[in-house]
């Protein structure tokens, strides 16, 4: 028996897009791969994660037609996909098994995860019973996604006569998950002496990317099927039926190549971009080009996610902007084929703090006028975000917004941000790995000291400590949810690490405004960050 392995892009909300593309793959499987099965991903048809749009109540209805017209119009292969099955006031995370116009069996999610990015408890009724259905002569086990992390409910498949096990998933990516995910199933597959075949998603959806790396293992726990990481793909594996209480062999097919940590995380990053600026409607992007690292790796996945003809990037130097700066953001446009503008400041800002000049008068410079500076830059930005109806991408990473090293209505102004995730270190690591791909980074953005220029002489250290120690500390607080002690006794100073934590804790606020952002690592500050803004911890 083949069967079809669609690792496809969903879009949230597109049940009609959704079904026509399952429709399409389903035929190219059928006549192009000869396959018998074709396996889609978990909520096929609503896209995965629909959230309160399940509680629209006109979702049902679309729904429930989308699942009637493939159905009824896919003939000549079986199928099993997932959808939001709606029954007697209860909504559930089901797969359909469908073949010659019927749903032939329906497996109903048993294990709801309700953790860092999931909460699934708060929409879906669990499912209680094994599912096993029988085609072509296989008794093939249903699970989705959360069944096959937890022993019991593929246990209790097997115990129902199922000699292998499918798995529909909707899994985001975070760093190192495949690799997490390789090993649950390898230890699942042994532990139960099954096969497993495992369908994972691709694309992005607001924050969360997800990343294909659809795979099979043998009963014995040996990958052997490897679907590609951050792309489409219709691949087929093939299944040997078993005979005299052996169980059906997956035999060895196509093992993609393991991607590199870093190289991973970059295709996320341009993943999510990509998906996030077209799914939403929009051409193309804007956004301020500085002469720093953080800017330049921006520009980078912003090119290799929509093309340098749908990036407009703006240089908005001041005063206090070096040449240096200035050449070397000119040099990386140029490098990338990005057309750039140049749009002084100074003149803006001036004016400004002329009208606070009596105000503010005898109160001494601070970081007031600093954000003014930023907040020019942001003006100018959104106005052509605006105009030219392209989104304004931000360029700030996951230290400065941790601890507050932004401004509110200025360099945090924008539609999303793509180094969200990404702590400064990471940002470094990422920015080295684009330059070996094709040097387009200038030499002097990757070797300098950071600094906003904000003003003469400014450097990130005058206001923080030194990357190297701030990222592993943040790492420790946010990732590890570890305490000031705990965090010291890693070997940092404890007035440093409550200095850092309580700027954390202060910074609440901003985050809460600031747009959204790929999600790279286990705990990133958006969906599965909820800490108060107001707090005497």
């Amino acid at each position: 028996m083949k069967i079809g392995v669609a690792q496809i892009n969903l879009h949230v909300g597109s049940i009609e897009s959704n079904a026509q593309k399952v429709l399409e793959t389903a035929h190219r499987a059928r006549d192009e791969l000869h396959c018998d099965l074709v396996v889609f991903p978990e909520l096929t048809l609503s896209g995965y994660p629909p959230e309160d749009l399940l509680f629209h109540r006109g979702m049902r209805l679309r729904v429930q037609m989308a699942l009637e017209k493939v159905r009824d119009e896919c003939h000549g292969i079986a199928l099993f996909l997932g959808y939001p099955e709606y029954d007697s006031g209860y909504i559930y995370n089901s797969g359909a098994f469908i073949f010659d116009g019927r749903v032939v069996a329906l497996h109903r999610k048993i294990m709801l995860p309700n953790y860092a990015v999931f909460d699934e408890k708060r929409y879906f009724q669990s499912g209680s019973e094994p599912t096993v259905v029988e085609y072509g002569g296989i008794q093939f086990g249903l699970t989705i996604c959360e069944d096959v992390w937890s022993s019991e409910p593929c246990i209790n498949t097997v115990n129902a006569g199922a000699e292998i096990i499918l798995v529909l998933n909707g899994s985001p990516f975070h760093r190192h998950k495949q690799n997490i995910r390789e090993d649950v199933l390898i230890s699942r597959a042994k532990e139960i002496k099954r096969p497993i075949l495992y369908v994972n998603m691709v694309g992005g959806q607001d924050e969360l990317v997800f990343d294909g790396g659809s795979m099979a293992v043998s009963d014995t726990g040996s990958i052997v099927f490897r679907a590609p990481e951050f792309l489409e793909d219709l691949s087929f594996v093939n299944l040997k039926p078993g005979f005299d209480g052996i169980c059906p062999t997956i035999e060895k097919a196509e093992i993609t190549p393991e991607l590199s940590y870093v190289e991973s995380v970059y295709k996320a990053l341009v993943v999510g971009t990509r998906d996030y600026v077209k799914k939403n409607g929009f051409e193309g992007v804007i956004l301020g080009l500085s002469g720093g690292i953080d800017s330049a790796l921006t520009l980078c996945v912003a090119v290799d996610a929509l093309g340098a003809n749908c990036v407009q990037a703006v240089m908005m130097p001041s005063k206090y902007t070096s040449e240096m700066s200035k050449q070397d953001a000119t040099i990386q446009a140029n490098n990338l084929g990005v057309h750039i503008d140049n749009l002084p400041i100074d003149k803006i800002n001036d004016e400004i703090l002329e009208l606070f000049h009596d105000l503010f008068g005898g109160l001494g410079e601070d970081a007031t006028e600093e954000n003014i500076q930023s907040r020019c830059r942001g003006i100018l930005l959104m106005a052509m975000s605006n105009k030219l109806g392209k989104m304004l991408l931000t360029t700030g990473n996951k230290s400065e917004m941790a601890v507050g090293y932004a401004t509110l209505y200025g360099d945090m102004a924008g539609g999303f941000a793509p180094l969200k995730d990404c702590n400064k270190t990471l940002v470094y690591e990422l920015a080295y790995y684009r330059n070996n791909l094709s040097d387009v980074i200038p030499e002097r953005v990757l070797t300098r000291e950071p600094t906003a220029e904000l003003r003469f002489d400014q450097k990130d250290t005058d206001s923080l400590p030194p990357y190297h120690v701030l990222d592993p500390i943040l790492d420790a607080f946010i990732e590890r949810d570890l305490s000031v002690d705990q965090i010291a006794e890693l070997g940092y100073e404890r007035e440093t690490v409550f200095q850092i934590l309580e700027m954390v804790k202060r910074s609440e606020y901003k985050r809460r405004q600031a747009p959204p952002g790929v999600r790279v690592s286990r705990r990133a500050f958006g969906r599965d960050w909820r800490y108060p803004i107001t707090s005497g911890y």
